[in-house]
């Protein structure tokens, strides 16, 4: 399985941005996957996850202002931002688990998932 982000870059606070992840492998639409981001000196955090049912779970900082989708024919994973805030800014990573279903209490845990994109840099100023 490889995962390749893209859609980064710099927007001013209140501005949006749409990252997409592309993954390569069998079985996407089976999948859990999920959008982690990292800051500068913080832990990884996840920030939205879909599961293979459809099932979807948000960091309680992006609730209302994020949307991760999916297309199962292109198998690509997508995260809509809006809203902006300089407090998004982190490095965004794509992840991939090997299970359909995780529960919502795993889907946003870092440990649950098996595959990582390189990572695509979101800068928010305000």
């Amino acid at each position: 399985v490889q995962l390749v982000e893209s859609g980064g870059g710099s927007v001013q606070a209140g501005g949006s941005l749409r990252l997409s992840c592309v993954m390569s492998g069998n079985d996407f639409s089976r999948r859990c996957m999920g959008w982690f981001r990292q800051a500068p000196g913080k832990e990884r955090e996840g920030v939205a996850a879909i599961d293979g049912d459809g099932f979807t779970a948000y960091a309680d900082s992006v609730k209302g202002r994020f949307t991760i989708s999916k297309d199962n024919a292109k198998n690509i994973l997508y995260l809509q931002m809006n809203n902006l805030k300089p407090e998004d800014t982190a490095m965004y990573y794509c992840a991939s688990a090997l299970s359909s279903r995780l529960g919502n209490s795993l889907l946003l845990r870092r440990g649950s998932y098996n595959y990582w994109g390189q990572g695509t840099q979101v800068t928010v100023s305000s």
